[in-house]
């Protein structure tokens, strides 16, 4: 019976990362040399500039709060399973912080010089502790971090394309090799070919290939009468044969074919023409497995005649969000990407509507997209917020232009709602008479909602200032910007009021770090990932970057990188603040496409604890980010 007190410590430890991903075994052994620590209330564990002790702690009751002694702020709250003061160990160095109980605590001790094999063994806990680093930084893939653990940066975003994305799917060759001698004649050549099926054949000698003839060859060579059909295949072979490794990858084989304009690859035993040949590749197979590439869906998109022939091209693109997220591809990639396709869609939707009006637009005009998808941060089906904008028109000309412009975007919203997009229950639509305006008219309305700045007015500012141009003529958009920017100079209050409203979201956490879930309604009980979470980086970003007079971006982790150059010294925190922002967009990407919805209200008993820390982890900077912008815009007079 085990009843040991080492076993009770492993059955405690086996539920928490990074010690969910040993072995039992492994666990068990480790426990045999943990110290169990008892700590009262308000007991230091261990004092800021403090030498190292020689082991880290996990929280096994009770909780303990990371303390800056400074200015005594909190900068963590750790409590049961988490783990805390690895950090200095790993880089030598003495105590950054205090640690002090907040409660009655009991602490597990674990030596350093015993977990760390465990650590360099097993992946996934140096990946855990990398990502993490003992949940003690805000950023940890800072550059004053990277590297210090174990030598080597897990989760980076600035990985290389070709190895995280169009580079990951192997290519599926023939292994079906058809061959032929340099003395076979093209007649037999042809007569080989036609009987096997194949475009290709290869010409070897000693087993080796030394050349190939393709359809091409026969039509260029021997049908033009260039050579007569008795020609031998050493005549019109193309040589040396360009080989490859047969571990290739699509995209590698997409490139080796434009390299050198070629439609098929012989592929060989070491990859050069000095070994047995094992395959060959055409241009066929590679489209064949391109079958949701984003050049071919962008291809599809654009051939579609009506929105239905859309829809399903729209669940490919899922499944290739899918796809991304299960290899761990860059969000920032993955956003670029699925944003790029979705303005396809968009685009062509709106194609598809002008061929449905009687007459051409009567004056140039612009489909803007607003709010997430504006921002380029629209992954999921969601709701559709957009808005028209057109030239101004001699005022004999007002009505009929509103009316064309009017049935335009009624045609275009119909269609956005076939294929899969939702009609926006705030009716915030093209279609809608408010938000289809002449430039003039529009001016004249974002005027008023900077000299007049309620409640309302912020809102619709909120989500009208991260547009972005879908369709349409761009020196429009860019007159408008121009006019939106001008204006918010000459009001400098109504920063006061953009920053009210983006301190308005409900913080993420409570006491303890207690992920706060909403209290009524629909989704009682049910944590708002969107509101909670996203909207504060959100709307902090788009504050910032207005204030500088940023007109070029309105992607929230571009945002933030963009303020991280124009203010260095505040430089980690907005690139902490957009990793954040990443983090948690790809976390309610997954949980949407994993419950069939826009991933917005997440069930927190249906989160590991290694997710739960992960979350945690990113709101560390919303706080702060906070902190910055109620100060420099002098807001706390006005919450």
């Amino acid at each position: 019976m085990k009843n040991t007190i080492s076993h009770r410590v492993a059955d405690f430890l086996k539920n928490f990362p990074p010690f969910s991903f040993l072995h039992q075994k492994d666990i068990e052994t480790l426990s045999e040399q943990i110290s169990i620590v008892y700590k009262e209330k308000d007991s230091v564990v261990f004092a800021e500039n403090e030498e190292t002790h020689n082991c880290f702690y996990v929280v096994h009751k009770g909780a303990v709060t990371l303390k800056n002694s400074l200015n005594n702020d909190i900068l963590d709250m750790c409590d049961e399973g988490d783990i805390f003061g690895l950090r200095p160990l790993i880089a030598n160095e003495n105590y950054k912080m205090e640690a002090r109980t907040h409660e009655e605590t009991i602490l597990y001790a674990i030596p350093i010089s015993i977990f760390k094999p465990y650590a360099l063994e097993n992946r996934n806990v140096g990946n855990f502790l990398i990502e993490s680093f003992a949940s003690n930084t805000r950023n940890p893939y800072s550059n004053s971090h990277s590297g210090k653990l174990y030598g080597e940066i897990i989760g980076s975003e600035t990985l290389d394309i070709d190895k995280n994305l169009l580079d990951i799917q192997p290519v599926k060759y023939s292994k079906k090799l058809i061959t032929c001698f340099s003395t076979t004649t093209a007649k037999e050549i042809a007569e080989t070919m036609t009987k096997k099926n194949v475009g290709a054949i290869l010409v070897i000698e000693d087993k080796l290939p030394i050349g190939i003839i393709t359809d091409k060859d026969l039509r260029n060579k021997i049908v033009t009468g260039e050579f007569p059909i008795t020609t031998t295949a050493n005549l019109i072979m193309t040589t040396p044969v360009i080989t490859y490794p047969k571990k290739m990858t699509v995209t590698q084989a997409q490139m080796a074919m434009m390299k050198s304009n070629i439609s098929h690859l012989c592929l060989t035993k070491d990859g050069t023409a000095n070994s047995k040949a094992v395959g060959i590749l055409s241009k066929h197979d590679v489209m064949v497995e391109l079958g949701n590439n984003p050049a071919v869906l962008i291809k599809a998109v654009k051939r579609a005649k009506k929105a239905k022939q859309i829809k399903p091209i729209r669940a490919n693109i899922m499944q290739l969000l899918q796809g991304y997220l299960d290899q761990n591809i860059p969000m920032t990639l993955t956003s670029k990407i699925i944003t790029e396709l979705n303005d396809v869609c968009i685009k062509q939707i709106i194609e598809i509507a002008l061929k449905k009006m009687k007459t051409p637009p009567p004056v140039k005009f612009a489909w803007l997209a607003l709010g997430s998808q504006g921002r380029s941060e629209q992954l999921l089906h969601t709701d559709q917020d957009n808005a028209l904008v057109y030239e101004d028109v001699p005022e004999e000309l007002i009505e009929e232009t509103k009316k064309y412009f009017l049935e335009l975007a009624t045609h275009v919203n119909k269609g956005l709602f076939d294929i899969g997009y939702d009609y926006c229950p705030a009716e915030m639509m093209a279609s809608n008479p408010k938000w289809c305006l002449s430039l003039g008219e529009w001016e004249s309305m974002v005027y008023h909602w900077i000299t007049n700045p309620g409640k309302n007015e912020v809102l619709l500012s909120f989500i009208f200032f991260d547009y972005s141009l879908s369709y349409g003529d761009r020196e429009l958009v860019n007159n408008l910007s121009d006019f939106i920017f001008k204006n918010i100079k000459a009001n400098p209050v109504f920063y006061i009021h953009l920053v009210s409203g983006a301190l308005q979201s409900p913080s993420p956490t409570g006491f303890f770090r207690q992920l706060l879930v909403e209290q009524d309604g629909a989704h009682k009980d049910f944590f708002d990932i969107k509101r909670r979470a996203l909207m504060p980086l959100t709307d902090a970003a788009r504050v910032l970057i207005l204030s500088h007079s940023v007109k070029s971006i309105s992607n929230t982790p571009e945002r933030f990188e963009k303020l991280a150059e124009l203010e260095p010294h505040n430089s980690e925190l907005y690139l902490a603040c957009s990793y954040s922002y990443k983090a948690l967009l790809k976390f309610r990407t997954k949980q949407g496409l994993l419950h069939h919805d826009s991933g917005q209200f997440i069930a927190l008993e249906t989160l590991s604890k290694l997710e739960k820390i992960k979350l945690k982890r990113t709101f560390k900077t919303i706080k702060e980010l906070q902190e910055i912008i109620t100060i420099r815009f002098n807001a706390s007079n006005i919450l």
